[in-house]
């Protein structure tokens, strides 16, 4: 199957879901919708912005003004074409992930072939191979479009179909080495959620790179065009409806965690379980979990591997962040092909995959039986989501654990870990 039948197949699964009964059902469910990302609220901020209400001032409506000035002229003027550049957009996403992958692996290859003389002689079998230039890109590709995680985030309509598609330009502006198109790309994604802003340090490191030396002032430059656009363009938002309150209906309300709707997160149930007293050490301990915690001595550790470090960052503020959804997921996982050399080392690949299939089926289902039939209760559902977050946990430190190793045995050869077991 051809890399276009693919596109095609996928959009017409999405397309095929969009207009069967089923989709107001998706468009309801907690894991997919959100309070940030939900159709219903954008739908309603626009139609309160088009009534010269302003959509800030209340707890309805979280997006950035660049969103509701953009949807609310697609509810006045197309409102039949929604759907279809949804669909569109998911599938640019999967079209900038492929090329993005395509243009590393080459970069990743190239590398490696530099130093093959360093490498020991039986590590062949760990070396990347010219087939993994044709097949990573459509694995990265097929990763995303046929992910039932992004399936359903399209089909629910959510906006963070327009954060997968930011961060995919991102990933792909990087392999492209485009500075100032990287940056805008991670501006426009950080002021829908502020979050991916610590993808900057890998930016930094892929963009000022030049064979193993970095390009310090190339560093610099690259943080302040991201300061500068990002500001630029809280500063346009500001123009768009002429009021601050934006920041703390958008940052405060994600930072904060004002709304305890129960998602597929950890902040909901112990900020609901949480005397108010207690409130502000965990909130702010939290949020460094999200951010800042794991930057610096993942950093130190991956800073000759950026494109690791900006797939495991992604994936970890995906499971830690305040709102997640199953569409963050998709995302950061349609990365994990691109390291296929590594899997031999990956030891709780079964695991992890029943944890994710069982966790998925079982959220739904206690969810049911917590709000409608009344025979359980939120501990029954956050068991769930706390067991679904621990997979994608077990899924990271897995693809960390194997990169290492894999590093260890090119330079020591796979005898090596023979001798370790018998020992």
């Amino acid at each position: 199957m051809s890399i276009t039948t693919s596109f095609v197949i996928a959009g017409l699964i999405r397309f095929l879901l969009i207009i069967s009964k089923y989709a107001q059902i998706i468009q309801n469910r907690i894991e997919i919708s959100t309070p940030l990302n939900s159709w219903k609220r954008v739908s309603e901020g626009a139609f309160m912005y088009n009534a010269n209400i302003n959509p800030y001032t209340g707890d309805m409506y979280h997006e950035n003004p660049l969103i509701l000035v953009a949807t609310n002229f697609l509810i006045n003027k197309t409102p039949l074409v929604i759907p279809y550049l949804i669909i569109a957009l998911d599938l640019a996403a999967g079209w900038l992930l492929y090329k993005m992958a395509e243009r590393f692996i080459h970069e990743m290859y190239d590398d490696e072939r530099s130093k093959l003389s360093k490498f020991a002689k039986d590590s062949e079998p760990l070396h990347i191979k010219t087939t993994d230039l044709t097949e990573i890109p459509v694995y990265v590709a097929m990763a995303y479009l046929f992910n039932p995680y992004s399936v359903l985030n399209c089909v629910g309509l959510t906006t963070t179909v327009w954060s997968n598609f930011l961060l995919a330009g991102f990933f792909y502006c990087l392999s492209r080495k485009n500075t100032v198109f990287s940056c805008l790309f991670l501006s426009l994604e950080t002021q829908r959620n502020f979050y991916p802003f610590v993808l900057i340090v890998p930016a930094m490191l892929i963009l000022s790179r030049s064979g193993d030396k970095l390009n310090k002032a190339k560093m610099v430059q690259v943080l302040v065009i991201y300061l500068i656009t990002f500001v630029g363009l809280n500063f346009g938002a500001f123009y768009l409806i002429q009021d601050w309150n934006f920041l703390n209906a958008t940052f405060g309300f994600i930072f904060y965690h004002t709304d305890l709707t129960p998602n597929i997160g950890l902040f909901w149930y112990f900020f609901t379980e949480m005397f108010e007293h207690f409130r502000t050490l965990f909130l702010y301990t939290f949020q460094m979990n999200a951010t800042v915690l794991y930057l610096f001595p993942l950093t130190i550790k991956l800073h000759k591997k950026p494109l690791l470090l900006a797939t495991i960052l992604t994936a970890l503020i995906t499971i830690f962040r305040s709102y997640p959804c199953i569409g963050d997921v998709a995302f950061y996982m349609s990365l994990f092909p691109l390291w296929k050399s590594s899997a031999r080392f990956m030891a709780n690949n079964f695991i992890v995959f029943c944890f994710l299939l069982i966790t998925s089926a079982l959220g739904p289902i206690v969810w049911y039986l917590w709000i409608y039939c009344n025979s359980a209760n939120a501990n029954f559902y956050f068991g769930a989501t706390l067991a679904f977050a621990s997979a994608q946990i077990f899924l990271v430190t897995d693809l960390l654990f194997a990169s290492n190793k894999r590093e260890f045995c090119l330079r020591e050869g796979l005898s090596v870990i023979s001798k370790i077991a018998l020992e």
